[in-house]
């Protein structure tokens, strides 16, 4: 289904995610290096270690104390969460921090692939594309389950971990 913006837009809107941007790419067949998975795990740690700037869309995650620590950390990646490219390698996107995004697996991750197979036969495809490196809908704006501060909660804890100091 070939869509334009304004559709894709719609369709997303459908899927719950009215808030995401698209942007529309021709897909170019590629091929991956043997190496690619050792250089995709090595930047999968760079990447998570480099959620430190994002904070506070994190903590609207609502994260447990040890998923939210570990994730920052650049230790594991939390049950429901997944690592997303922006452009997908074999359609030429780049092994590139900025080419990756963090969202919940269940239902975003599942939705985005959804709409990208519903465009399978398009020349242009409409690709999800957050403006920061985590995506989280504005339908969950109300943060955790302390209110206004738990995001101050879970920055000092971020804080802590990152210069080493505990959970003092």
């Amino acid at each position: 289904m070939q869509l334009n913006e304004h559709s894709a837009i719609e369709r997303l809107s459908m899927l719950g995610m009215d808030d995401l941007p698209v942007i529309a790419y021709e897909p170019k067949k590629c091929s991956l290096d043997n190496d690619w998975f050792k250089k995709y795990s090595a930047l999968r740690h760079e990447f998570l270690s480099s959620l430190t700037d994002s904070i506070e869309e994190i903590a609207f995650m609502n994260l447990s104390q040890e998923d939210f620590i570990n994730l920052i950390m650049g230790k594991s990646l939390p049950d429901n969460v997944s690592i997303r490219f922006r452009i997908p390698l074999l359609w030429g996107g780049d092994l590139d921090i900025s080419n990756m995004f963090l969202c919940w697996t269940f239902p975003h991750s599942h939705n985005m692939d959804r709409f990208i197979i519903e465009q399978s036969d398009a020349k242009t495809i409409y690709l999800p594309h957050p403006e920061k490196k985590v995506y989280i809908t504005s339908h969950t704006g109300g943060g955790g389950d302390g209110g206004n501060a738990t995001s101050d909660r879970l920055s000092q804890m971020a804080f802590n971990a990152i210069s080493g100091r505990g959970n003092e």
